[in-house]
């Protein structure tokens, strides 16, 4: 199978994992109706799902440090399958919460994986596409699939939405298990990996930079209905979270092409994120205009998601990448829990909705001037495509060759 065919393996298996994590927030009236708990309590499976992604994936993958990526990848979707078939048949809330955060550790698995899967699979001067596209799976899964989740449960049920992401999670580990090729590239690195990893100044401050991006954009996007009720008068967000969406699949598409373009994956960053403070800082103002509240959240979507695209492209440019991007996709999660409970407790002691998305946009432009602070002091001049593309052929395709191919 051809390089880009694979890595349209891996955007499935994104596209499932992405309609997973969105369309929860959708189904959980139901399910607690169902499992005769409230909602606050219902949320808290996304809150396991959350923090097993950010905390239990990386001792997992440190135990699997000595598989091959492909094995990675298809460990993983058997436990997203099975969590999610699970999280169908729960009986209980135990069982609920359990299923819960099974189906964060397969998706914590996952994620890093497929970035340096995507990397090995393609020459180094497509190496941005691959990634926008394993990204873009994700951010679809928020266009396509949680509407289509979330009409499926309006008709069937929320247990049938489940059954339909677990139908897909089986569908990406069907392909990724036959028709993957062997992938020459880092295995899953060792807990001690990613330690060494934090502890090295280039990484912590991408680290740290995608934790801040992640507290303002996930973390408000949690309160988006309350937000745009006071903003715009809106009785449902279904349709604005759909724009939001939009914008996130084209700007997880478009971001890979700009990094292969411009060379520049740090600035390209930096100013990702200082267009999403000024979207955000912008949205409270929009309501007098009918209509006008789109386009911040189209841009918050797509500046949002295309940020991730030249983040874990600088990461897998150094040597240990693979360790890197684990560490960068716990903080993303890290980020959006934090993000979710500084948001929760000022509603909760009465700060105005309203006010929420300036509270991001601080957040967002924090992060700005941290990575302006010491981006020359820790990590040099921004470098260009090619030299990045070297350092990710050393992270990768040099790294140590598949084990279990079969």
């Amino acid at each position: 199978m051809g390089g880009t065919r694979a890595v349209g393996l891996l955007a499935l298996g994104s596209f499932a994992m992405g309609t997973d994590a969105y369309a929860m927030a959708g189904l959980l009236p139901d399910m607690g109706a169902d499992l005769d708990v409230s909602v606050s309590l219902a949320g808290q499976s996304v809150t396991a799902f959350t923090l097993c992604y950010a905390l239990a994936a990386p001792l997992f993958s440190a135990v699997l440090a000595r598989w091959g990526t492909r094995t990675v990848l298809v460990t993983a979707l058997v436990v997203f399958v099975l969590a999610n078939a699970g999280t169908a048949l729960a009986g209980s809330y135990a069982v609920l919460l359990g299923t819960r955060a099974l189906a964060g550790v397969g998706t914590g698995l996952f994620t890093p994986a497929a970035a340096t899967a995507a990397v090995a699979l393609v020459p180094p001067e497509r190496r941005g596409r691959a990634l926008g596209l394993v990204l873009g799976g994700m951010s679809a899964g928020t266009v396509l699939g949680v509407p289509l989740g979330l009409l499926v449960a309006a008709v069937s049920g929320w247990r049938a939405a489940l059954w339909l992401i677990t139908a897909l999670g089986l569908a990406a580990l069907l392909g990724v298990a036959t028709a993957l090729p062997p992938v020459r590239g880092a295995a899953a690195p060792s807990l001690r990996d990613r330690i060494g990893a934090l502890a090295r100044p280039r990484v912590a401050v991408v680290v740290a930079v995608t934790f801040t991006q992640t507290v303002a954009s996930l973390g408000l996007y949690t309160y988006l209905e309350p937000v745009l009720h006071r903003v715009a008068d809106v009785g449902s967000a279904v349709p604005y979270l759909w724009v939001w969406g939009i914008g996130g699949v084209c700007g997880s598409f478009l971001a890979g092409t700009l990094v292969d373009r411009t060379g520049r994956p740090a600035r390209l960053a930096v100013t990702l994120l200082g267009i999403l403070g000024g979207a955000l800082a912008l949205l409270p103002w929009t309501g007098a205009v009918p209509g006008l509240v789109l386009l911040p959240l189209l841009v918050w979507g797509a500046v949002g998601w295309a940020f991730v695209v030249p983040q874990q492209h600088r990461l897998l440019a150094q040597d240990g990448g693979a360790a890197a991007v684990g560490l960068n996709s716990s903080a993303t999660y890290l980020g959006g829990a934090v993000g979710s409970a500084l948001g929760g407790l000022a509603l909760a002691h009465g700060l105005d909705a309203r006010l929420l998305p300036l509270l991001a946009a601080g957040a967002a432009l924090a992060g700005v001037l941290f990575h302006l602070a010491v981006a020359r002091r820790t990590t040099g001049p921004d470098l260009p495509d090619n030299a990045h593309g070297a350092g990710a052929a050393d992270a990768t395709a040099a790294g140590a060759p598949e084990r279990n191919a079969s």
